[in-house]
């Protein structure tokens, strides 16, 4: 099993049918595209573009388990896990624990109630002993959001934590979390409007929305930056950034899966409550992406 994390790995979408129920097939028929036609280095499933939110721990692992038997070894599959308590959460990392994992993402408590330093750091100390598998900390939650200096901290000091999805549209605290953490672990950038900036300083990829929404220009823009080629990259940073300002929204999976669905990938439905992606974004997302030359067959 590959298991270095790097480059650029999608956050998979959760299909859902019109009984939102798990569309085990779709999940399957994307996972194949997105390795064998995109050429993506990874994948992450559950994330916050996969609902995961609200994915039972059973669907988790389903999920999970259709995806590494889809990749058969040739990227790795990062397991997301998005829980309000370290019980909920090692709760779901057991649940897929025997399971060809290359890690567990997970974010810190979404709930209204923030821990302060010390538990945090213990919260995902003790994930990592009580399941066994290595751990990303997926720093996402506006209300719960670590600093650069508590993640260099929480890395350096806790094996088994190697690294973080660094959220949110701040490039500042990204380019300080890659001064901070140096190569002490592995930062994947979630700042799906700045991807050009956020490789050129080094991060070691991304997962993050706009990856599974247009794959094949985010494998092109991670291959450019790495050749030097900034000419190719600058223009695909422009077309990408606009596509990232028609899905972003509080919808973002939902829009995402509509842009997933002209391009013809079954995507499935947002679980409620979630609303479907409005004719005013439909609109918005259809436009964008023929802008950047995306060939759409609906």
């Amino acid at each position: 099993m590959k298991k270095d994390i790097y480059g650029i790995a999608p956050p998979v979408v959760t299909p859902f049918d019109s009984n939102e129920e798990l569309d085990e097939a779709a999940l399957r028929r994307d996972v194949r595209f997105l390795i064998e036609k995109a050429g993506v280095h990874g994948l992450a499933v559950g994330g916050s573009t996969g609902e995961g939110h609200t994915l039972s721990t059973q669907e988790l692992r389903t999920s999970v388990a259709a995806a590494i038997e889809e990749a058969h070894g040739r990227v790795p599959i990062i397991a997301g896990i998005i829980a309000d308590s370290t019980r909920q959460a090692i709760e779901k990392g057991k649940a897929v624990a025997d399971l060809d994992v290359a890690a567990l993402q997970i974010t810190p408590v979404h709930y209204l109630f923030k821990p302060d330093d010390t538990m945090m750091q213990r919260h995902f100390a003790q994930i990592v002993e009580k399941v066994g598998l290595p751990v990303m900390i997926y720093n996402v939650v506006p209300w719960s959001y670590c600093s650069p200096s508590l993640l260099t901290k929480i890395i350096t000091e806790t094996e088994g934590v190697i690294g973080v999805k660094q959220s949110a549209g701040d490039l500042k605290l990204l380019a300080d979390l890659i001064l901070s953490l140096g190569d002490r672990g592995v930062i994947m950038s979630a700042v799906d409007a700045l991807l050009y900036p956020s490789f050129s300083l080094g991060a070691h990829g991304a997962i993050a929305a706009i990856l599974t929404t247009v794959p094949t220009l985010c494998v092109q823009l991670w291959e450019a930056v790495q050749s030097g080629d900034h000419a190719k990259a600058l223009d695909l940073h422009k077309k990408l950034l606009i596509i990232w300002n028609a899905i972003v929204g509080d919808n973002l999976p939902a829009n995402v899966k509509y842009a997933m669905e002209i391009q013809g990938r079954s995507a499935g439905q947002p679980r409620s409550p979630m609303a479907a992606s409005s004719e005013k974004q439909k609109i918005a997302i259809r436009e964008a992406l023929s802008q950047a030359g995306i060939q759409l067959i609906k």
